[in-house]
């Protein structure tokens, strides 16, 4: 008997219509970037009590339901999408994801999928080369030293970059528990994950001990000596230095090779969370920006944040592949033993037991584009986003603290009379009309628009509209 239904393909068809015409109008700015209806109206548009007690969304009403779906949800591919560090993804990565989810290999074991256990490990290689981590001739080679795994977002990429550096110093922690002599310096500015990752692993947030930063939250590598010396005051060993690449709030880069000269003096763990910044090494122009990484023992890299994969897909990153061995250490009888395999499972070193082959989804963007395309993506942002803060500084009634180093600039509308208060009005105004989609975030106490200019399709004209726009709203 056949499971597939009969009216799949009309579904289907009519899905990928849909998507099309979706995208299609979006990317040509049609409508508006964000629409938000109330919670209860969204659900009784979407019938979701019905379809989930009775079913019955078929080729006769998907249409119907789809589009409302659509209109209820954030419009990435509009180039007035310029809000938080999430890719508007190549269509490409979509492919991956409708194969993954009609296949549903969960290939952390190989047997249970060695096409996508094998993409994984050459996506990865490719990963490892951009980071001087590489060292063979062919990416079908498994690497020699540097090592890594693909892991359902950065949360879990920082969570277990820091499980290893738990190992290294305190190898005992996996059965003894952790000590409670272990800190990490670091940005008080550090991404929220990192500080969920230090309590998860029975730091507590309280064992970050900060390293001073600049009026734009940059870290001061001049101050890592002093927090090092007060770690030893408090007879605290240091399990791991933490640089940000960039900063989420300001797109700002900690200064990586003098960190890392620090740590390499001192026989320090060396994490660089690289989350949205480290898509700067596939572009020659930018690349400078990650330099001194050869120090670093481990990083983090989000495919779904410039490398224009869909959510949720990114890499942990070593240097020695023997510091990811010794992340995790468990074993599972009816997983880990001898067996006649011609690939490697990927289990032992991943928190996810079931993971999906989200490599696929790198891959096809570089299938479809090449390097060098994506390459030429990630530059053409972060110069365009560079050429918005020079124009913007000519702007009277605006100011920008800082020269940007990659697609993320804040800016405040009148900044001489304006409160926080003031800035935070402005942003929900331009929500609420939903013409443009922005964020905002506070440095040092001090509230500031900022956008993203992640979109591939977004120009100049956007973002001057952009400005008009807010001084209408105030007018």
């Amino acid at each position: 008997m056949k499971s597939i239904p009969t009216d799949l393909y009309d579904v289907a068809q009519k899905v990928l219509n849909q998507l099309v015409d979706y995208v299609e109008k979006a990317q040509i700015g049609e409508g508006k970037v964000l629409s938000q209806a109330p919670y209860t109206q969204v659900a009784e548009e979407l019938q979701l009590e019905s379809l989930l007690r009775n079913g019955g969304l078929n080729a006769n009403n998907v249409d119907a339901w789809l589009r409302t779906y659509l209109s209820h949800s954030q419009h990435m591919h509009h180039p007035r999408y310029m809000g938080h560090q999430v890719s508007v993804p190549h269509l490409a990565s979509g492919i991956a994801d409708f194969i993954h989810g009609v296949i549903n290999n969960p290939m952390a074991i190989y047997e249970m999928g060695p096409s996508a256990a094998t993409i994984e490990q050459v996506v990865v290689n490719w990963m490892l080369e951009k980071a001087g981590w590489f060292d063979r001739d062919s990416l079908h080679q498994l690497p020699a030293k540097g090592a890594g795994v693909l892991t359902h977002g950065g949360s879990l990429a920082n969570l277990t970059a820091l499980l290893a550096a738990r190992a290294k110093i305190a190898p005992e922690s996996w059965k003894e528990g952790t000590p409670n002599d272990l800190a990490v310096l670091g940005s008080d500015v550090a991404h929220y994950s990192v500080m969920r990752a230090l309590s998860i692993i029975g730091l507590g947030s309280q064992s970050l001990i900060p390293v001073k930063t600049n009026d734009m939250e940059v870290l001061d590598p001049d101050d890592l000596y002093r927090a090092y010396q007060e770690s030893k005051s408090l007879d605290k060993r240091i399990m791991t230095v933490i640089a940000n690449a960039c900063a989420t709030s300001t797109g700002l880069y900690d200064p990586i090779s003098e960190i890392g000269l620090f740590c390499k003096e001192h026989g320090l763990w060396f994490h660089v969370d690289g989350a949205h910044g480290a898509s700067a090494l596939i572009t020659p122009k930018h690349q400078d920006l990650m330099k001194g990484l050869e120090y670093a023992d481990s990083m983090i890299w989000d495919m779904h944040k410039m490398l224009r994969t869909s959510t949720l897909s990114a890499a942990v990153l070593f240097r020695d592949k023997e510091d990811m061995a010794k992340a995790l250490s468990q074993k599972g009888s009816y997983l880990f033993h001898d067996k006649d395999e011609p690939g490697f499972d990927l289990m032992p070193y991943t928190i996810e037991c079931t993971k999906a082959g989200i490599g696929s989804k790198l891959f096809w963007v570089l299938a479809a584009e090449g390097e060098r395309a994506l390459g030429s993506f990630v530059e053409g942002r972060y110069d365009i986003t560079h050429q918005f803060y020079t124009w913007l500084k000519d702007q009277t009634d605006f100011n920008c603290p800082y020269a940007p180093e990659s697609n993320i600039l804040c800016f405040q509308y009148r900044p001489m009379t304006s409160s926080n208060e003031e800035q935070l009005r402005v942003r929900n105004q331009i929500i609420k009309e939903g013409d443009f989609y922005i964020t905002s975030t506070e440095i040092k106490g001090v509230r500031y628009l900022r956008v993203v200019i992640i979109n591939p399709l977004t120009e100049m004209d956007d973002l001057i509209t952009l400005v008009e726009h807010i001084r209408e709203l105030n007018s």
